[in-house]
């Protein structure tokens, strides 16, 4: 022998002390992947600030896990020089969350992959009733039945309500438009009939606007809003909700946002609430098929407002009945930009149809009465994605795994 040293080979230990640094960064990585900000092992290298090695490691976890997929090879952009980095996304065939959302018309149950990717739904088309243990167990009984006809795992469940939820607590506070009791005790139900059915991980609720906002911010019209504000009619009702700085704020128990109960109107409708003209009565599909003259109809009334409004907006009753419907929600717009100075704002359900239809006019309401929509207009934008509170609901049951993918599922 020479008496030098061998070069000691890269191996598995090597693989291990990069993991273990890595550890931390498997969450991170995991939510770039999961909201599109990482689809090259170039660019997550770049926003988890480590080394091309670690980064390397770190997505290997990740797809031993069955969460993300990487693509080695992948084809050249045209024009571009140099090997192409690895591609990154979510794994097809991977674990899966149950998603539900309780409204006045049904319910619906859905298993939903990393992404905001819908894989299965299961409508439900009963009438909701007064006891919410029934419709819970209906809800989780329709989930599992997705899962025994995929076969995938399922690593935990979430639930939107047409309510505000009260945290700690779990209590749904003011399910209005429901014949629940006030102050149901949906999280601890929803829980007890996701374990009673076998089904793996924890159970969320929420509310179905603040979740609406949460799945837009991560996947949809809210991606890259530093303060996004999110307004929008469910089928009955008008909800909000605010994303600060990347995170859903939900004030100190729970019931930030409740804006279905700024005034718009001061003489008008009654609201539940005990006032009057708020936008939840001046500005929901219910106040708009009455203004436009139409009785409600056996189908839902968001699905009947929506089609009203698309087909027959040349009708002078209910281009009539828009247009104070516009007025009215660029009104109420108009103060929470004032207080909030949101970087952008997103309408759903009928809101976004309004938009859709006049958005000159709403646009020019929200500016006219509004200190910062003078100085500078802020973007108004339709909601992109469909069935945003169950891709909401989703992401409350996906993020044990967000924040500790080895620790949930290795």
């Amino acid at each position: 022998m020479n008496g030098k040293a061998a070069p000691r080979a890269e191996g598995a230990g090597t693989t291990r002390t990069r993991l273990e640094r890595g550890r931390g960064a498997l969450g991170p990585a995991l939510e770039l992947v999961h909201t599109g900000r990482a689809p090259t092992r170039a660019l997550l290298t770049s926003e988890l600030g480590v080394t091309r090695a670690t980064a390397g490691v770190v997505a290997a976890e990740l797809e031993s896990l069955g969460l993300i997929r990487i693509d080695a090879r992948p084809s050249a952009a045209a024009g571009s020089q140099g090997r192409p980095s690895h591609r990154l996304s979510v794994a097809d065939g991977g674990p899966v969350v149950l998603a539900a959302q309780v409204h006045t018309d049904g319910f619906r149950a859905a298993l939903v992959g990393l992404g905001g990717r819908i894989v299965a739904t299961a409508p439900g088309c009963e009438a909701i009733g007064a006891d919410p243990a029934e419709v819970l167990g209906s809800v989780v009984a329709a989930g599992s039945g997705l899962l025994r006809e995929t076969g995938r795992r399922c690593v935990g469940a979430g639930l939107a309500v047409p309510s505000a939820v009260a945290e700690p607590e779990g209590t749904a506070l003011n399910p209005l438009h429901l014949a629940w009791p006030a102050g149901a005790d949906v999280r601890a139900l929803f829980a007890e009939q996701v374990r009673a059915a076998g089904i793996a991980g924890a159970a969320f609720t929420g509310n179905d606007v603040n979740l609406a906002a949460l799945a837009e911010h991560r996947h949809g019209a809210g991606r890259g809003a530093r303060d996004l504000l999110c307004v929008a009619t469910g089928h009955r009702g008008v909800g909000g909700a605010l994303v600060l700085d990347g995170r859903l704020h939900i004030g100190s128990s729970g019931l930030a946002l409740e804006v279905g109960h700024l005034t718009v109107n001061p003489e008008g409708r009654p609201c539940h609430c005990g006032s009057r003209g708020c936008l939840d009565v001046e500005t929901d599909p219910l106040a708009f098929l009455t203004e436009a003259g139409r009785e409600p109809g056996p189908e839902g009334l968001l699905q009947q407002a929506n089609a009203l409004l698309r087909d027959a907006y040349t009708d002078p009753g209910v281009r009539g009945a828009a247009e104070a419907m516009i007025d009215r929600l660029g009104l109420g717009l108009a103060g929470l930009v004032n207080i909030l100075n949101p970087d952008r704002i997103i309408l759903g359900g009928l809101h976004r149809t309004l938009l859709e239809a006049d958005a000159e006019r709403l646009r020019a309401v929200v500016a006219d009465r509004s200190l910062w929509g003078r100085s500078g207009s802020v973007p108004i934008l339709a909601c992109t994605l469909d069935h945003n509170s169950l891709v909401g609901a989703a992401e409350l049951a996906w993020q044990p795994v967000l924040d500790d993918p080895l620790g949930v599922l290795g």
